[in-house]
């Protein structure tokens, strides 16, 4: 079980993506759950929306993150939801 950043339920890890910063510092999603880096876990992406607005996933990865890489995020989420 683990915990999604945005809404704090608990759920299986299976149906929650990671959000990692690897050690360069470029910013992905995980869907594995093995890259290797800081990571923090999301349900959905209302729940990344909700993220960037208090910048809690910042606070957790240790990083400031740029808009460009939060609307990157947000489509791959939205493009990974649509391909489910």
């Amino acid at each position: 079980m683990r915990q999604c950043m945005g809404c704090n339920e608990h759920k299986p890890k299976s149906e929650l993506v990671r959000v990692v910063r690897a050690p360069d510092g470029s910013m992905s999603l995980d869907r594995t759950g093995k890259k290797p880096g800081r990571g923090a876990y999301v349900c959905s992406a209302q729940c990344l929306t909700r993220l960037r607005k208090s910048k809690r996933l910042e606070h957790t990865l240790e990083t400031s993150i740029p808009d460009e890489v939060w609307n990157q995020l947000e489509k791959e989420f939205q493009n990974d939801a649509a391909n489910v």
